[in-house]
């Protein structure tokens, strides 16, 4: 690190402009290459996927993205065969079915539409396949579409329009999020630096590194599977993170400024010693991320790499980029009064004081008390967690003003909510005994509790794959739905197939959503071993201690925890989801528990490595665990919380982006980042860690001989000097390269918790 430090620091400008290269040109390739999105639930070998297959295979035609167009008549307007209604619609579906990119339009006046007007002759729907799936069609195409529709619309008719296509086309927060959580983490740098140069550098770093990595990921998904979430999801974590490391880098940075160091040495000690934090913290990130991968599920592969590429870039960017600026800024990266007073009074050590040293000191003193409340708090949050349901998110929990949740609110009102999650069971098909079986199997289905309508058996060109449609009672979202697709797979279908060659596969939205949270589930326990298992070994190795990560690994569970309790509360339960912009109550997503264990315990591994690595170095110079404990958290808490509140800020911003899934990830890394920062890094970790006393850091001989040995974050490194005081076991003290520096240096390791109370 320190060879890297140094190059950087003396090539900085060309390692600068390295970076804008690395920017410009992965831009300008993302622009020409355009995105290649794809949110493909569908997990091989499950029902809903061979089912889904077979029908794609058998009937081409319906390959294409459906979307509806439905229009409501009031009360005083009359009915929806009403003429001047009816010759007002034709005319607009006559005009999008000769739009671009439109392959079919059913309309539901003509015989083909039958049971598209509902029973009180109030609410029609027509459907509009379109060319290409949704993530394929042009959403100018869409938009067309759309204005076409809406210019229809009259004061006594409503015209709205529902469909994954359409959705592309609502309008979202844009990029207000990541300006606002941009320019929230700017001022939480300005007042804690109180230097406007130091407090942009973070805030360059990341938005250099985090910009690289949004093109990449779009180039990404023109060689894999990639949510169109992926980039958003790798912002809102690259902000968090890059920030919060450019952060600490760029305290240890100042730290040494005010020692006396010259802005070069400062520089190149900052990456070699908190540096290396950041590469460790970095390194338990990606593992985390990437552990994804051992659940073989291809929509989440492209989900783990693209977070992980954003995280290595800012890694990358902390340890080259940002030195290489900090030598540019020189000794501005210190405020004007901090600079006068370094020129009046020359080098002084920065020793813990204000309401840092005076808390370290309180939780020393009641560790059990303190201890039971945060414990208290954690339990609490955690409690709707055990209510979790995975499930479909659809347009119905959009917000009530967009069209697509005006339209699937009209269709539930006017056929039922069933409609808006219609079931598709295909099959093969071998002779007349099969033929027969499956007009019985339409009369059983009718009768079947929870199916509202079947629609006719269709057969392909050659008659040998059939499928009909099921309209449940119930919403797609509701468990009854998920319950009738259990029903007709384990107890409706197998009666149809007896003596017959029908291998009935139930698909659609809900069976497959269920079918992909089953694989989820049954998976997440290997998932969750792997991840905790791998983060344990690392600060094994780390801190040579059984204890600190066997608590690091319970604060992470409590942390991801007490996150899904608040994201229960607000998105499954509706408490405030309506007044946030986030639409109604729903399940929650089941990719979400995967995706947000492997980025949650990789954030909360940052945090203990930064706060224990300081009560490390503390304890491996005095063997006093309740001085490691206090010093350590007097003198990282500050920073600590300044990265939580800029990492929050960061996070909640999200919210404002408009999409319920990105919405769901800003609002549950940031009530972890609270939580894990406010409660349990410093409250519930150092209060156990003083309870345990010297148990904390205990580890077998026999392991500690056989264990390789890292240093995460090693003290400056120089030739000894005298040490401390009697009775203390200072090992050494980094000389300076001066004798006031050095001065400085003994004087700081002398006094460094005369000023903590207690």
């Amino acid at each position: 690190m320190a060879a890297l430090a140094r190059w950087c620091v003396r090539h900085r400008l060309l390692v600068v402009l390295l970076w804008i290269l690395a920017l410009g040109g992965t831009t300008a390739a993302a622009a020409v290459a355009g995105s290649a999105y794809s949110n493909d639930y569908k997990v091989p070998g499950t029902e809903s996927g061979r089912a889904a297959q077979l029908l794609q295979k058998s009937f081409p035609d319906l390959g294409g993205d459906s979307d509806t167009i439905v229009w409501h008549t009031g009360s005083d307007t009359g009915f929806v065969r009403a003429a001047d209604v009816e010759q007002t619609m034709k005319v607009t579906l006559d005009k999008i079915e000769d739009l671009p990119g439109v392959a079919s339009v059913t309309d539901p006046y003509d015989s083909q539409g039958a049971g598209r007007i509902s029973a009180d002759g109030r609410t029609a729907y027509a459907t509009v396949t379109f060319d290409e799936q949704s993530k394929d069609v042009d959403q100018a195409e869409v938009q067309a579409v759309v204005d076409t529709a809406k210019d229809a619309e009259t004061d006594g008719l409503q015209v709205e329009l529902g469909g994954n296509a359409i959705g592309l086309t609502e309008s979202s927060g844009g990029h207000v999020a990541e300006v606002v959580g941009v320019i929230v983490a700017a001022v939480v740098l300005f007042l804690a630096f109180g230097s406007l140069a130091a407090s942009m550098l973070p805030i360059a770093t990341a938005l250099v590194s985090v910009g690289t990595a949004y093109a990449g990921i779009v180039l990404l998904g023109h060689f894999m599977t990639v949510a169109d979430f992926a980039p958003m999801l790798g912002m809102l974590v690259g902000l968090g993170v890059g920030i919060d490391y450019a952060l600490f880098i760029v305290t240890r940075h100042r730290r040494g400024l005010k020692r006396g160091l010259p802005v070069e040495e400062a520089a190149r000690n900052a990456v070699t010693t908190t540096g290396r934090a950041v590469v460790f913290a970095g390194a338990t990130v990606c593992i985390a991320l990437l552990g994804m991968l051992i659940l073989r599920l291809s929509f989440l592969n492209g989900v783990a790499i693209a977070a992980s590429l954003t995280v290595l870039l800012t890694v990358a960017a902390s340890v080259t980029l940002l030195p290489s600026l900090l030598s540019f800024i020189g000794m501005r990266a210190l405020s004007r009064r901090e600079r006068r007073h370094l020129d009046e009074h020359g080098p002084a050590p920065e020793l813990p004081t204000g309401f840092a040293a005076r808390w370290s000191a309180f939780v020393e003193r009641h560790p059990k008390l303190l201890g039971v409340v945060a414990l208290a708090v954690m339990t609490v949050l955690a409690l709707p967690t055990l209510g979790l349901h995975l499930g479909t998110s659809d347009q119905g929990n959009n917000p009530e003003t967009a069209t697509t949740r005006q339209a699937y609110d009209l269709l539930a009102d006017g056929f039922g909510p069933g409609v808006n999650g219609l079931l598709t069971l295909v099959t093969d098909v071998d002779g007349a005994q099969d033929r027969l079986a499956l007009e019985n199997l339409d009369t059983t289905l009718r009768s079947t509790e929870g199916v509202a309508s079947v629609t006719p058996v269709t057969y392909d060109t050659g008659g040998d794959t059939a499928y009909l449609t099921v309209v449940p009672e119930s919403s797609p979202q509701s468990q009854k739905t998920s319950d009738l697709v259990d029903r007709l797979r384990t107890d409706v279908l197998p009666r149809a197939e007896t003596d017959t060659s029908l291998d009935v596969h139930v698909g659609g939205v809900t069976a497959g959503y269920d079918d992909f949270a089953e694989v989820i589930i049954g998976k997440l326990p290997l998932f969750v071993g792997v991840v905790i298992g791998l983060g344990c070994l690392l600060l094994l190795l780390a801190f040579r201690s059984i204890g600190i990560p066997l608590k690091a690994a319970a604060m992470n569970v409590a942390a991801v925890a007490a996150a899904f309790g608040v994201v229960v509360a607000i998105f499954q339960w509706g408490w405030g989801s309506e007044l946030l912009g986030l639409g109604s109550a729903g399940p929650i997503e089941p990719f979400l528990p995967v995706i947000m264990v492997s980025v949650l315990f990789g954030l909360s591994m940052d945090y203990q490595v930064f706060l224990v690595s300081r009560m490390y170095e503390e304890w491996l110079e005095t063997g006093d665990n309740r001085r490691a404990v206090r010093v350590g958290l007097a003198e990282t808490s500050r920073v600590i919380n300044s990265a939580a509140v800029i990492m929050i800020s960061v996070f909640l911003a999200f919210v404002l982006s408009g999409d319920r899934v990105i919405a769901m990830f800003g609002i549950a890394l940031a009530a972890a980042v609270a939580l894990d920062a406010f409660v349990l890094r410093t409250l519930l970790v150092p209060a156990l860690m003083h309870m345990l006393g010297g148990a904390n850091w205990w580890l077998p001989r026999w392991l500690d001989r056989r264990l390789p040995r890292i240093s995460i974050e090693p003290s400056e490194s120089s030739p000894a000097v005298p040490a401390g005081p009697a009775g203390s076991s200072h090992a050494t003290i980094p000389a300076a390269r001066d004798g006031a520096l050095r001065d400085v240096l003994v004087k700081e390791r002398q006094q460094d918790v005369r000023d903590i109370p207690g």
